[in-house]
């Protein structure tokens, strides 16, 4: 058995997690509905206060074991999502490099001869506190990062001058440049 996989997942008020014949868990809050698949090795037990995510009979593998502390870290990612929305700060550095947000897609300036549009999903919201910061929020954890990640990789950090765009608190690591002779 897997160490995080012993621990329960505690379940809040205003919380209902419910678990369908398919083998789909729901977690519906007041922030969001998020569901999970999960795997044959595991299973969920489901009481008024928590959910144990418990091993299936004969999958008791490396395999099995791992996928079982990795199931209860996601549904404890879901249970926490929908109560309180996960967030991600994006840093822009470069001088006239900004980003603004219009409607449902996010748009970039950042060196291109074209501004950037990226589409957000449904689930994922952004705000632009000012131009060279965007904040992303919402309850699912994975899509999350997911987005953040591909607007990083539009123009990630470069280690000569640290422009481009880099989460809040990465630390970029700086090459020395070319050093002249005489």
């Amino acid at each position: 058995m897997s160490r995080i996989g012993k621990q329960p997942v505690t379940i809040p008020s205003g919380v209902t997690v419910t678990l369908g014949q398919d083998r789909r868990l729901a977690v519906k809050g007041p922030k969001g509905n998020l569901e999970l698949t999960l795997r044959p090795e595991v299973g969920v037990e489901i009481d008024e206060k928590e959910a144990r995510v418990v091993l299936e009979d004969g999958a008791d593998s490396r395999e099995g074991r791992a996928f079982h502390g990795m199931t209860r870290a996601l549904v404890n990612n879901m249970v926490l999502g929908v109560t309180t929305p996960f967030t991600k700060k994006l840093e822009i550095v470069g001088v006239g490099w900004n980003a603004a947000v219009q409607g449902k897609q996010i748009v970039l300036n950042i060196g291109f001869c074209h501004p950037v549009n990226i589409p957000l999903p449904a689930s994922v919201t952004a705000e632009a506190p000012n131009p060279t910061t965007l904040i992303l929020s919402g309850p699912d954890k994975q899509e999350l990062g997911q987005v953040a990640a591909t607007i990083r990789k539009v123009r990630p950090p470069e280690p000569y001058k640290g422009k481009g765009i880099h989460y809040s608190g990465e630390y970029v690591r700086r090459k020395a440049g070319k050093s002249f002779g005489a």
